[in-house]
């Protein structure tokens, strides 16, 4: 289920949607198909709580079901694209992603923090051959991630230390920095210079670059990471040829959404 504070839980919280929304966030990539014992382990509901949820849901059109294993289905994406239907902001960040990413063959993403994930809202992908598939919705964690980092370096002490304190941190390559130290460091390098380079921490093979979009009111709305091959692009070049051209982006996006959001005070 949602790891909520009880004490934000008011008297009209509703336990049967946030197990039911519990049980749709047990399902990834990765996780495509799985039995109501699978789901009853990952979401750590009883399988009586599991099984109502998912009979629900394909009633209701977003599961299905095969030999006694679940799946989503499409009609899932409509809760995300009212999300990014709703978010004109978005439609400009994924509108520069594009020329951004057309100009350096590269593959361009934002992400938004959220639980201690960063999760992906805007891409747009290069054909380039990448080791890990990264596509809008996908979410990974915060404190391995270049977006993430962004993201966290605007984190009060207070926000950090909770951070450190509530989430759990497993490698995810050989490369992966676990150690809080380290890790506090880092981020505050990231603070300091206004970027961060991740390399090969998610996956061996993969690096990139991110930098926050900032709101008029100077708080991150979200970071955006340009994601590149070791094999193809070394550190030296994605510093000296890419994160300048990122920076410019990250800052032309921010513009835009400020002026957006200054029409719209208006209206």
């Amino acid at each position: 289920m949602t790891d909520v504070d009880p004490d934000r839980k008011s008297s009209e919280f509703i336990q049967s949607l946030d197990r039911g929304l519990a049980v749709i966030r047990a399902f990834s990539d990765e996780r495509d198909l799985l039995s109501l014992a699978d789901v009853s382990k990952i979401t750590k509901l009883s399988r009586a709580s599991v099984r109502r949820a998912l009979l629900t849901l394909e009633t209701l059109g977003y599961v299905g079901s095969k030999q006694n294993r679940f799946y989503l289905r499409p009609r899932v994406l409509d809760l995300g694209y009212a999300f990014l239907s709703s978010s004109s902001s978005i439609d400009i960040t994924q509108d520069h992603l594009r020329r951004l990413s057309a100009r350096i063959g590269e593959s361009v993403s934002a992400c938004e923090y959220d639980d201690g994930d960063v999760v992906y809202v805007a891409r747009a992908a290069a054909e380039t051959i990448m080791p890990i598939r990264l596509g809008i919705g996908r979410r990974l964690p915060a404190f391995c991630t270049s977006t993430g980092r962004v993201l966290l370096s605007e984190f009060s002490p207070a926000q950090l230390d909770r951070y450190f304190e509530t989430y759990p941190r497993e490698k995810l390559s050989p490369a992966t920095i676990i150690d809080e130290s380290a890790l506090r460091d880092a981020i505050a390098e990231v603070r300091e210079q206004g970027w961060s380079l991740n390399n090969q921490e998610v996956d061996l093979g993969a690096r990139s670059i991110a930098a926050p979009v900032v709101g008029a009111d100077g708080r991150y709305l979200n970071a955006v990471n340009i994601s590149v091959s070791t094999s193809r692009v070394s550190v030296d070049q994605l510093l000296e040829e890419f994160l300048p051209q990122l920076l410019a982006a990250t800052s032309k996006i921010s513009a835009d959404i400020g002026l957006l959001n200054r029409r719209k005070s208006y209206e």
